[in-house]
């Protein structure tokens, strides 16, 4: 490990040095990729930095239990100084795993509802709005792309982005299939229902990430029938995009133009291509980690949502929660950090094996 501290100072401080050299200031996409390459590498540096220096406080101390008159004293720093050495080595081995190359990006969620008919729609109204508050509680905009609904609040469809740095890290593990035990309102006999709703989160991928070729896109417009088209009825607003080799087929209608329902489109489009390549190569790597958190398998059963006991259980992890109603307002971030911390732990264990 030491190795590798010294060549990510050596990193930082190259690149602290190139941000410094005045031809740079005069190149602005050179100027933005040393910052963020800086930034990326500030948080273990400055671990890297507090590492260092309590291993020379410690070998000092150690230096003085030599001393009959400083020995008693210098046990004590000693004992403090390791504990602290041992805690900010765990911190760096957390700190050194290999990184999600999309964990920094924005994400696009899709929420469907899969069985249970209405009473799915309605999960999937509440788990759209579940992940607006977590948005808002994260200070992130949101903006609809897709949304289709009975009109009696059940959702069929929607698709919605989340922009903020690091959305897809905290998120990813949100795909699977979320199930919903409850009685509904309108069951009289008082019997609880199953029903589900499958989540999907996609990173964003900006157009340099991946380029499509027109050739392989089929463009298609009809009438808006969401809140967004409601002044242009008159006209076709909304866009379905068919990428013509997958079959993958996309829409969007929440905006008002056509130009811009068709850059929201595309980005979807995008988004699913990306995930598709990003497969492909984890399947051709070996590097799968089949049966762990942030596999993504839309037919994984994830989490359990027991209104009848205000229980929130997330099955990958084996974690309960008993705050129903402001998990649902949007209160999630307990079971994202259980998430967060149990792939880390597993890629700990993967790494020293």
């Amino acid at each position: 490990m030491r190795g590798k501290l010294l060549e990510l100072l050596a990193k930082y401080d190259s690149i602290e040095q190139s941000l410094m050299d005045p031809t740079i200031a005069s190149q602005p996409s050179e100027l933005q990729r040393l910052g963020k390459a800086r930034a990326e590498l500030e948080d273990v540096v400055q671990v890297i930095r507090r590492y260092h220096k309590t291993e020379k406080d410690l070998a000092e101390s150690e230096a003085l239990l030599s001393d009959p008159e400083m020995k008693e004293l210098a046990q004590d720093e000693v004992s403090t100084l390791r504990e602290q050495l041992g805690e900010l080595t765990e911190e760096l081995r957390l700190l050194l795993l290999p990184k999600d190359p999309n964990d920094q990006k924005s994400v696009i969620i899709e929420i469907r509802p899969a069985a249970g008919g209405n009473e799915a729609g309605l999960f999937a109204s509440e788990l759209f709005r579940m992940y607006l508050r977590y948005a808002e509680r994260r200070r992130w905009k949101t903006e609809i792309i897709d949304l289709e609904e009975d009109g009696m609040g059940a959702l069929s469809r929607v698709t919605f982005s989340i922009d903020g740095t690091g959305a897809f890290s905290q998120l990813k593990f949100e795909s699977g299939v979320h199930r919903v035990q409850r009685v509904p309102a309108t069951e009289s006999s008082g019997r609880t229902h199953t029903s589900t709703v499958t989540v999907a989160v996609l990173p964003e991928v900006e157009e340099v990430d991946l380029e499509i070729k027109n050739d392989d896109i089929e463009v298609s417009t009809f009438r808006s029938s969401s809140a967004g088209g409601q002044h242009m009825q008159k006209n076709e607003t909304a866009i379905r995009i068919v990428h013509k080799p997958t079959g993958i087929a996309v829409t969007c209608q929440d905006e008002r133009s056509q130009q811009q329902n068709k850059l929201k489109a595309m980005a979807v489009l995008r988004a699913k291509l990306y995930e598709i390549e990003q497969e492909k190569l984890a399947k051709e790597r070996g590097d799968l980690r089949r049966g762990q958190i942030g596999s993504g398998d839309r037919s994984e059963k994830i989490r359990t949502y027991n209104f009848n006991q205000s229980r929130i259980t997330d099955h990958r992890i084996g974690k309960d929660m008993h705050n129903m109603i402001t998990f649902m307002d949007g209160e999630i971030q307990g079971m994202i950090d259980a998430l967060i911390q149990d792939d880390q732990m597993q890629k700990l264990a993967s790494d020293a094996s």
